[in-house]
């Protein structure tokens, strides 16, 4: 479940004003890469919406049923407001409705030569000559 915890005023190229839907999904232990140290966080994303104001602050508190997944998209760069950092992201977070998650592919660290240590030197198929099942 993601919950309905803000809203946004936007305008579109052609100025037309919308509103978008701030979406935060449930809360989530991270272990930082620099200090080794755990987190808690949230993942956030926005989503398009049709309401006007009023509409979209009676939501603000509505559950909604799927979740926020981190997707992987071209590098930006991003600000840190807090300190003004600039970084590089290559990932962003999206809505995903309930039975429509996204596969995850995870690469493999093996490798090759890795994986070969493995098989048997000699007739892989058999390690006495003979056909068993």
């Amino acid at each position: 479940m993601v919950r309905i915890v803000n809203y946004q005023k936007r305008q579109t190229e052609e100025g037309k004003e919308f509103f978008v839907l701030e979406l935060q999904g449930g809360i989530e232990v991270i272990k930082s890469q620099e200090t080794g140290q755990f987190y808690m966080t949230a993942r956030k994303t926005s989503i398009s919406s049709t309401f006007d104001e009023l509409t979209c602050q009676s939501l603000i508190g509505t559950e909604v049923s799927g979740k926020i997944e981190k997707v992987t998209c071209e590098p930006y760069k991003y600000v840190i407001k807090e300190t003004g950092e600039v970084v590089m992201l290559s990932h962003r977070f999206q809505y995903v409705e309930e039975g429509n998650q996204t596969a995850k592919v995870e690469k493999s660290n093996l490798t090759i030569e890795g994986f070969m240590e493995n098989v048997p030197v000699g007739n892989s198929f058999s390690t006495n000559g003979a056909l068993t099942h």
